[in-house]
């Protein structure tokens, strides 16, 4: 049977696609990213908070495309540092062109004169642009902390170094099924799933 419904995922991140379409599967949805229609646009991402930069990614990508375009912006934030990087997350090093190798070096170089232990959470707001409608938006928190070793080789970002301390496991060690279900996307994919259901019964 066709999928009626076409979704795209406007982001260049393909591991973030990755657990989108892990979660969003079980819709019968048609799912889209910038590969499948060879979009890329320049998107400033210079709102003040997590929710302005998915709004504003996701009304770009909606207004090119005329499809149905669910985009987020997600960040680590942590205590000892008053909360950075936060929406910063994906711009947080010293050196130009960073990897997320150097992220995380960095971050742990600005924290290791801190006490532990090191409590922060990740992050994320979906917002999900509706042509001609109101943008909806989703949000979800998964709190852990971070350790001064990288354990694992699962995920992106910073992963290897985010402690779930009552599962001992960073979010790198966690299977896909695992991490779906736990982390900061995954809980506010699962907020999102009953909004969607109800699209698509309408």
């Amino acid at each position: 049977m066709t999928k009626p419904f076409k979704l795209l995922l406007a982001t260049a991140n393909f591991g973030k696609v990755h657990e989108m379409r892990a979660v969003l599967s079980a819709l019968p949805l048609e799912i889209l990213d910038l590969r499948d229609l060879a979009l890329h646009l320049d998107v400033q991402e210079d709102g003040a908070t997590y929710a302005e930069n998915a709004a504003k990614k996701a009304t770009a990508y909606t207004s090119v495309s005329g499809l149905p375009t669910l985009a987020d912006d997600s960040g680590l934030e942590v205590d000892a540092l008053n909360g950075e990087p936060g929406i910063r997350s994906a711009r947080y090093a010293s050196i130009p062109n960073a990897t997320d190798a150097d992220r995380r070096a960095y971050l742990l170089a600005r924290l290791k004169d801190k006490p532990r232990p090191w409590s922060a959470r990740f992050r994320c707001v979906l917002a999900l642009a509706l042509p001609h409608q109101e943008l909806a938006f989703f949000e979800g928190v998964c709190e852990g902390e971070i350790i001064p070793e990288e354990r694992g080789a699962g995920g992106f970002g910073y992963d290897p170094i985010f402690l779930l301390p009552a599962l001992n496991q960073t979010m790198a060690e966690l299977s896909t099924a695992q991490k779906n279900a736990l982390s900061h996307r995954g809980r506010a994919l699962q907020a999102l799933l009953p909004y969607l259901t109800r699209l698509l019964s309408d």
